[in-house]
């Protein structure tokens, strides 16, 4: 069977490119263009090593893994070793993973296996296999910000235990862009259904109006006995009915309350700063 080195070189660099793409992402490191692409074309350099050079078997499998740490060694933009190590693994666990999709799309137009080579060559349509990587690199982008989003929301709470008109224990938010006041006193926010059955029918203490990007809004403020959150208590703290934006997470505290007025940097802007580093 033929093999086209220009089409081997194209394919293998464009899966090759989604992949530390992905290994990437799944490290929460920032992706580099030039250095994605220099990673690219270096895997599918590689590819051409077998059918150009007829490589045994044996051979074959060190080759295979020392080019996929150079394509990871590439496109990372760390220079401290642990990054490095993440995108490796990554990178090769996503490679197994697209390469038992694509023998699967191939075991339905047959696939041959060029004995002593370590190659296959493969007579899947090109354009299935692409649609194959495709579709793997979008369902494991939408999975792995899934997972982020959902390791940020848990870094980023705290449980808590609000005393009103009757008790109850939620986890609650903490968020450094949360500096709303109220005479003077910090107000943390409750969603509407939260307030119906924490408060229920019980008479606000004033009005705040609160602004975001949807415009101005004035709602009620209400006073509890006791707000625990973490080791912290707070008697008589306020709240305001207003939108959290997390279904799960009915309370946003209010930044001072939570870090206090000592001038240390907010453990939210903590995290966001550890998410950003290499």
């Amino acid at each position: 069977m033929t093999v086209y080195i220009e089409y081997a070189f194209a394919e293998n660099a464009l899966l090759d490119g989604l992949l530390l793409y992905l290994a990437l992402r799944c490290a929460r490191l920032r992706v580099s263009g030039w250095r994605l692409a220099l990673a690219s074309a270096a895997g599918g350099a590689q590819s051409l090593l077998f059918p150009v050079l007829s490589l045994p078997v044996w051979l074959s499998y060190p080759v295979k893994f020392l080019g996929g740490v150079l394509i990871a060694v590439i496109g990372c933009p760390s220079r401290r070793l642990k990054p490095y190590l993440w995108v490796c693994a990554a990178f090769f666990l996503l490679t197994f993973a697209l390469g038992g999709l694509l023998a699967a799309v191939s075991s339905f137009f047959g696939a041959e296996f060029a004995e002593g080579r370590g190659f296959l060559v493969g007579r899947t349509p090109v354009s299935f296999v692409l649609a194959a990587a495709f579709g793997f690199f979008f369902g494991m982008a939408a999975l792995v910000r899934s997972v982020h989003r959902r390791r940020a929301i848990a870094r980023a709470s705290v449980p808590c235990v609000i005393e009103g008109r009757r008790t109850v224990h939620w986890d609650a938010l903490y968020d450094s862009g949360n500096l709303l006041f109220f005479r003077g006193e910090p107000v943390s926010v409750l969603t509407p259904v939260a307030a119906l059955a924490l408060f229920g029918g019980a008479k606000p203490v004033g009005r705040i109006t609160m602004r975001s990007a949807g415009g101005e809004k004035t709602s009620p403020v209400f006073r509890v006995r006791k707000l625990t959150a973490g080791e912290k208590v707070w008697e008589g703290a306020l709240f305001a009915v207003g939108e959290v934006g997390i279904p799960d997470r009915p309370v946003l505290l209010n930044a001072m309350l939570w870090e206090g007025t000592d001038g240390d940097p907010c453990r939210s802007e903590k995290l966001a700063a550890k998410d950003q580093r290499d």
